[in-house]
């Protein structure tokens, strides 16, 4: 009886609390005040005192400790994110010429476009007066004219950075602001995570000051070596060949070395993910837990030939915690992850028991753990690495695996057994990755049998062991190059990848919970349980409109057009928005996502013309939608007909899909005679269902405005999609009377420099009555026909308060 009230039992409710008050912290639109929080953290340590009274019955003893750990959670990691806001970058300063003196606190990002990397501030001024900034701020430094898509003047090209140096520059900044879209990449999350509070790029136009590099510092030691070993890599595999795949495989072998998974090629990120092995080509558990089982041995086998050193600490105490610090200098020099974290504080967890002489169950095991990385970093529970992590890890736990029992078995029984341990994981993580990322690998089983051995007992050791021996780096690149071939002949399969709509979280949870009892030691009748709780994650279907209805998803891209509109059958994706750069566009970032995220299978991508802000990202739409067709003014000399060839817009052209009615207004077949500028060619495209209607205007001007006015075409429309970005060019008041629109939508990039949208626009449209919405404070906006009036926000539906609120 008094082996069930021992106080280890308060252990797994209190951690489980500890985790629900931080995930339910995380969930907030806005911080409360921090004496909102004080007031929880001290009824936690009442709570705690009382637990303490030993007349108290265990039941009050459970409750009151987990509450209060519970509260603990809660308000621990409310006061922490209220103390790293309080250092947010003032808006007054944002858009302004500073000068900066600071660290260069990272290994930074080289790329076409220039060089990116983290800023240690030290001292910051704005014409000759100190100002305070965020501690850290992530800087570009771009060459010859291009920055973030956007072109600047001349600059300076990027001098090289090593991690330690101290620099003068001069800097403009904004406060961190990245698109919102539905199921989409939470850019502002990742800044928060990574403490920095405030993006920009360094001044190294012609006519500013140079940027000056003071000294080279002992500060961040770490990583200074990261740098050096990665540049080293690129370096010795780029003097013995150039070949692109040579070069691309360089990246391969770097990320498996340093962490730095952006060495890593999109192109070769696409294939490991199609093939359910990008969980290898970064720095997993499974490393980290390889390098310590080797360093354990080695150091065991070392402290042995010592009589001396055995007297004084055991070889296998030695062997323990000497793998055990090993793997944490790994895992640090590798950049810190969240599978590294969770793989060294588990490792010390069992090495703790074991030194001890304890053995816990493993569900206390894996609690703990679990609450040891969050109270380190309470938003890595929004990463979907914490969750594919630490899921897998109990699904092993719990599946009972023989793996662990083996002993000296053959080798057969332990091949079987491994497999049966790779099925284990492909069956129960399916839902979760279907939930997290919409889609999943069908080869992954075949892919990761034998890319597990082959990646952690042959690339890896080699790429490692090429630190001392950089030679090795040789035969890393070549390993990786034979599994490349491999994992390129199963993803080019025409079912290598499911992808389905992303379920809501209920059924992801009901997905998971269905897969885990499949792979549960239990009985069969129990286990045919968990195939109708898979059912609602693999046939999800989003809603679609009625007939006779539609809708639009007006993406947030930046500065650029991306706009989507569903009928009940039907897709039609106007404009494909930005290039952000060399090597990324609104295509890969947002709308493939977006599009595979929904489900949806468009029928036709309507360019309105040939900018990049508008057809950036067509080349990865178009690859991923085979079937849909090509209505652009592009010229055809253009590269996108090389990859679909397509039909010219012109006034005239109409269609009907499931009762609604699409009519191109503009250009008209005598506009393409004539030479003038790509924006006064762009599809204007109107969409009605005889009830509401909408008008996709492009970078129409004030000139072909009136060119439409005088041909008399059907511009009456409830919403507009504001010509030209909101630019001081178009958007006449006889256009706009002509409109007469409810809600104008502003698709316009975060303080860009064009200044769109234009104050005396802005002006112009409210003396009209127009509601304006633009991208930047509202995000991705849904608006649909059977509820005209009403607008729905991203930003707005899921506020978080890590998220950037425009003034």
């Amino acid at each position: 009886m008094q082996a069930h009230h021992h106080p280890a039992h308060l252990m797994p409710p209190a951690l489980a609390a500890w985790l629900a008050g931080v995930a339910l912290q995380l969930q907030q639109a806005e911080l409360w005040s921090l004496t909102v929080y004080g007031i929880f953290l001290a009824l936690a340590f009442i709570l705690l005192a009382s637990a303490a009274i030993k007349s108290i019955a265990f039941w009050q003893k459970a409750t009151a400790v987990t509450l209060a750990f519970g509260l603990l959670g809660f308000a621990s990691t409310g006061l922490r994110a209220h103390v790293f806001s309080s250092h947010a970058l003032d808006p007054a300063l944002e858009g302004k010429d500073l000068t900066v003196t600071g660290l260069v606190a990272a290994m930074p990002q080289y790329s076409e476009a220039g060089t990116r990397f983290r800023f240690e501030v030290e001292q910051a001024e704005l014409d000759g007066r100190s100002v305070t900034l965020p501690p850290r701020l992530y800087l570009g430094w771009y060459g010859g004219a291009w920055a973030g898509g956007e072109l600047l003047d001349l600059q300076r090209a990027p001098q090289p950075l090593q991690a330690g140096e101290r620099w003068r520059m001069a800097v403009r900044l904004k406060a961190p602001h990245g698109g919102s879209n539905p199921h989409g990449f939470d850019f502002e999350l990742w800044l928060w995570e990574q403490g920095l509070q405030a993006t920009g790029y360094v001044r190294a136009g012609l006519r500013d000051a140079a940027p000056q590099r003071l000294a080279q510092t002992a500060w961040h030691p770490v990583e200074w070596a990261r740098q050096q070993v990665r540049d080293a890599i690129f370096l010795r595999l780029q003097s013995e060949e150039r070949s692109p795949e040579r070069l691309r495989v360089a990246g391969v072998v770097a990320a498996l070395v340093t962490g730095d998974q952006q060495a890593i090629d999109r192109a070769d990120w696409d294939v490991f993910r199609a093939t359910g092995v990008a969980h290898l080509m970064s720095i997993s558990g499974l490393h980290v837990t390889l390098f310590a089982w080797l360093a354990g041995l080695a150091i065991g086998w070392a402290w042995r030939r010592s009589s001396r050193l055995c007297l004084a600490v055991p070889a296998p105490t030695a062997g323990l915690l000497g793998g055990l610090v090993l793997a944490l200098a790994y895992a640090l020099f590798s950049g810190w992850g969240v599978p590294a974290q969770r793989t060294v504080w588990m490792l010390a967890t069992v090495s703790l028991l074991r030194l001890s002489a304890r053995r816990w169950p493993w569900p206390q095991v894996w609690l703990l753990v679990c609450a040891l990385v969050v109270a380190i970093d309470p938003w890595a529970l929004l990463q979907p690495g914490f969750w594919l992590s630490f899921v897998a890890v109990g699904v092993l736990f719990a599946s009972d695996n023989p793996t662990l029992k083996l002993g000296r078995s053959s080798w057969h029984r332990r091949l079987l057994a491994l497999l049966r341990e790779q099925w284990v994981l492909t069956l129960a993580l399916t839902p979760l990755t279907l939930l997290l990322f919409g889609q999943v690998s069908l080869v992954s089983l075949i892919a990761n049998a034998l890319a597990i051995p082959w990646v952690t007992l042959v690339v890896t050791p080699l790429a490692l062991l090429g630190v001392l021996l950089p030679p090795l780096w040789e035969l890393a690149a070549h390993a990786v190059q034979w599994l490349s071939l491999y994992l390129g002949l199963l993803a080019k399969l025409p079912l290598a990848t499911l992808a389905v709509a992303q379920a809501p979280l209920w059924a992801g949870v009901a997905g998971l919970l269905g897969g885990a009892l499949l792979v549960l030691q239990l009985p069969w009748r129990l286990r045919a349980l968990g195939v109708p709780l898979l059912l609602p994650v693999l046939l999800w279907q989003a809603p679609r409109p009625p007939a006779g209805e539609f809708e639009l998803l007006a993406a947030d891209i930046g500065q650029g057009n991306a706009v989507l509109v569903q009928t009940a059958t039907h897709a039609l994706l106007y404009d494909a928005g930005p290039r952000y750069s060399r090597e990324s566009d609104a295509g890969h970032r947002v709308l493939v996502p977006l599009l595979r995220a929904l489900d949806v299978r468009l029928d036709r991508l309507v360019l309105s013309h040939r900018d990049s802000d508008h057809t950036g990202g067509a080349a990865a739409v178009l690859a991923m939608q085979a079937q849909a067709d090509l209505l652009s003014s592009i010229e055809e000399s253009h590269e996108l007909h090389s990859l679909r060839p397509g039909q010219r817009c012109e006034a005239g052209q109409a269609w009907n899909w499931d009762g609604v009615h699409f009519e191109v207004l503009h250009p008209t077949a005598d506009d393409y005679e004539l030479a003038r500028r790509s924006n006064a060619l762009s599809c204007v495209l109107r969409i009605s269902n005889g009830r509401q209607s909408v008008l996709l205007a492009g970078d129409i001007e004030a000139g072909q405005e009136s060119q439409l006015l005088m041909r008399g075409a059907p511009l009456q429309a409830d919403v507009l999609l504001v010509p030209h970005h909101g630019s001081k060019t178009s958007s006449s008041a006889a256009f706009l009377d002509a409109v007469a629109p409810q809600l104008a939508l502003v698709q316009a990039g975060y303080r860009n420099r064009f200044g769109h949208p234009a104050p005396a626009v802005l002006a112009r449209y409210a003396e009209h009555g127009i509601r304006v919405v633009d991208s930047a404070r509202c995000g991705a906006a849904h608006w649909q026909s059977q509820a005209p009036r009403q607008l729905s926000c991203q930003r707005r539906t899921e506020r978080r308060y890590w998220q950037h609120t425009v003034p």
